[in-house]
């Protein structure tokens, strides 16, 4: 079991490094890591944020563990030289076109989310969104509108293809998610013809995954539906856009992005699973940077969704979420949280109960 460990920038040396004390705990037999170079710091040592040499290791390797990008001193940089290049480059070079997003209030925190605390308690949801098609992929561009004045457009489009890989990957997930056993599709069928080939490719899929109770749901019903009423949700499973604005939303009602794990996916296997790219939602955060203070949980709850969908660990990824889950129950918080833990503290804590 080969891991890239692209650390990155501000933060993200810190919170990787804390999750790399997780995994090695484990003690697993046959995991290797490898290190490598990843936005601003690469631009600095190499002159680019994705060198050669660590995109060609992150194809050489079962999985990647993603620290954060990100670096201030680069912002006047052409755009293809900036940081945050780097990320989207390793989604493109490693064709991930699945985005998995969990989304959960951990008991005793309901205080922490905008939402009223009973509400806040039902939240445990996995977002599984597209990543590669929708809109931000189509033709643009401007044009002349007929009064003359300047005009945007933007190409919405999915093919069966698109649509089939990634209902497949939600059903599969739903599957693995245990009892919740159910896959929300959500749309705008109503209104754009993208949506109804979307909808029709779904349903066809979901042909193949008879024990997944599947329903529809269109886009603004279901953001109404994550803020009033999120226990109605197993898995949502919808296209780029929509998944964007969503998982935002998600997010934020969860009550801090310090506790937010992601992974994006593609269809490539290994000889241990399905290759996948994981990471904390956060950012690099250079303004807190060096002063041992980040909240790291995001990047370990990210390492145990690798041990989960990229090596099969089921067991090794559930001791990791529950040795989270018991330092939170226990008070052990960072700021974010509005306690005063530092990194290293909230690591060795989740290392204790480990």
């Amino acid at each position: 079991m080969k891991v890239a460990i692209l650390p990155g920038d501000g933060i993200g040396p810190e919170v990787t490094r804390q999750a790399l004390r997780v995994l090695e705990a484990l003690s697993l037999p046959g995991l290797t890591l490898f290190e490598g170079d990843v936005g601003g710091a690469a631009y600095h040592r190499h002159g680019h944020p994705l060198p050669e040499e660590t995109l060609t290791m992150a194809k050489e390797c079962d999985a990647v563990l993603f620290g954060a990008v990100g670096d201030p001193t680069c912002d006047k940089l052409d755009r293809h030289l900036r940081p945050e290049q780097a990320i989207l480059g390793l989604r493109k070079e490693l064709a991930l076109f699945a985005n998995l997003r969990p989304a959960k209030v951990y008991p005793g925190l309901e205080h922490l989310s905008p939402l009223k605390p009973e509400i806040a308690a039902q939240m445990d949801m996995m977002i599984v969104r597209e990543l590669t098609g929708d809109v931000y992929f189509g033709d643009k561009g401007t044009r002349a509108a007929t009064d003359g004045s300047d005009e945007g457009w933007d190409m919405m489009s999915y093919s069966e293809t698109e649509v089939r890989r990634i209902a497949h990957v939600a059903f599969r997930t739903s599957r693995a998610r245990g009892d919740k056993h159910r896959v929300t599709s959500v749309d705008k069928a109503n209104v754009l013809e993208t949506s109804q080939v979307w909808r029709d490719t779904v349903i066809a899929a979901a042909d193949s995954h008879p024990d997944i109770a599947l329903s529809h749901m269109y886009v603004d019903n279901a953001a109404m539906q994550i803020i009033t009423n999120p226990g109605g949700f197993g898995v949502i499973l919808t296209g780029n856009l929509f998944g964007d604005i969503l998982s935002d939303l998600a997010s934020a009602a969860v009550g801090s992005i310090g506790l937010l794990a992601s992974a994006s996916m593609g269809e490539r296997q290994t000889a241990h699973g399905t290759f996948g790219l994981y990471e904390p939602i956060h950012g690099s955060a250079p303004d807190i940077a060096g002063q041992g203070i980040a909240n790291p949980m995001a990047t370990i709850l990210s390492a145990a969704m690798m041990l989960r969908h990229s090596f099969g660990k089921e067991a090794e990824a559930a001791r990791i979420e529950a040795a989270v889950e018991g330092a939170l129950a226990d008070g052990v918080m960072g700021r974010d949280l509005g306690g005063e833990h530092g990194t290293e503290a909230i690591g060795a804590a989740v290392l204790e109960r480990l």
